[in-house]
């Protein structure tokens, strides 16, 4: 079942969503033809989960959205990129883990306020 937290980006709302967001935003460039893709599908929607609140996830079907792919020169899938203030701060490319993209978005979370 797939995550409530795991949002789907269109090349309509890619600025609004993304670009404008306050929090930092994890984007999952995949396709359904996409073995890898969906290898690392159960692992994004943990990150989404875990980070609720801090973290914006959401994934964008390069088959559908092709400009914003050709946008950020999106050659292989899955490729996953870390945007904050409208940048891309950090990326990944493959079927990365868990720790591996918790190594990735960690620095730039906001702290927990207790």
């Amino acid at each position: 079942m797939a995550s409530k937290n795991v949002l789907t980006f269109t090349d309509e709302g890619f600025d609004r969503e993304v670009l404008n967001s306050e929090l930092p935003v994890l984007v999952d460039f995949w396709a359904e033809w996409c073995g890898p893709c969906r290898m690392i599908a159960p692992t994004v929607e943990a990150i989404a989960d875990a980070y609720a609140g801090r973290l914006k996830v959401g994934k964008l079907n390069v088959d559908e959205n092709g400009a914003t792919a050709m946008r950020y020169n999106i050659r292989g899938i899955p490729t996953l990129l870390l945007f904050k203030a409208g940048r891309v701060i950090d990326q990944r490319v493959g079927a990365v883990g868990r720790s591996e993209l918790e190594k990735m978005i960690a620095p730039h979370l906001a702290a927990v306020a207790s």
